[in-house]
């Protein structure tokens, strides 16, 4: 792995403190638990949430909202995150689930059953964009959580890995939609096999009228 330099290093740290602002907001809470999810607009495969209690002193070079983080550096920082986080949950709704209850609810289902997941119980929430229902712990619904927020951040490199996992898991069942590269969004050429092809079980069926017949 290529050295940082020191001055790259410094950098980091004083973009990562930028990053703190609701940690530092809420500073005298001993356990901050940042949620997000991954997977709410793709048409195929589970939506995945993902809880994270990271220690208050802890530097994670190039932690960011994952979707400014390139596939590499993901692995990398989900490695990292799992190490080093004092508590984390991960949550999977499915596309039946999806279809019965709609995505929000579902989405919410997902991020429930992560915050179950965590061996510490959370003093606060913050959560990116949504505010939880049937959730007694405190929570902070955070618009933009992934940038304002490493423990947001870092919810959301568990979610976004765990669910392209799962996503080229199912690329090697359904070769012919493409989920290794698209996984499960709306592409052009994911349309055009699901046109071709039909649904498969994966698919979520309430998001795919407009392209394939029941």
């Amino acid at each position: 792995m290529r050295k940082i330099s020191e001055e790259k290093l410094a950098l980091e740290r004083q973009r990562l403190e930028g990053m703190k602002e609701f940690e530092n907001k809420y500073s005298d809470f001993e356990f901050i638990a940042g949620i997000d999810e991954a997977g709410r607009g793709p048409l195929a495969g589970p939506v995945v949430a993902a809880a994270v209690i990271l220690p208050k002193d802890i530097f994670l070079p190039f932690l960011n909202d994952s979707k400014k983080v390139t596939e590499k550096r993901r692995d990398v920082l989900f490695d990292r995150i799992k190490q080093e986080a004092l508590a984390y949950g991960i949550g999977i709704a499915s596309n039946g689930l999806i279809d019965e209850i709609n995505i929000l609810q579902a989405t919410y289902e997902a991020m429930r059953e992560a915050i179950k997941k965590l061996k510490k119980t959370p003093d606060i929430l913050l959560v990116d964009a949504v505010h939880i229902p049937d959730i007694t712990i405190r929570q902070v619904g955070i618009v933009k959580g992934d940038a304002r927020s490493v423990n947001i951040a870092a919810a959301s490199i568990l979610a976004k890995v765990t669910r392209d996992r799962l996503m080229l898991e199912y690329d090697k069942i359904y070769p012919e939609y493409g989920f290794a590269s698209n996984k499960g969004y709306g592409t052009a050429k994911h349309i055009e096999a699901l046109k071709e092809y039909g649904a498969c079980d994966i698919h979520r069926r309430t998001f795919i009228g407009n392209f394939v017949g029941e």
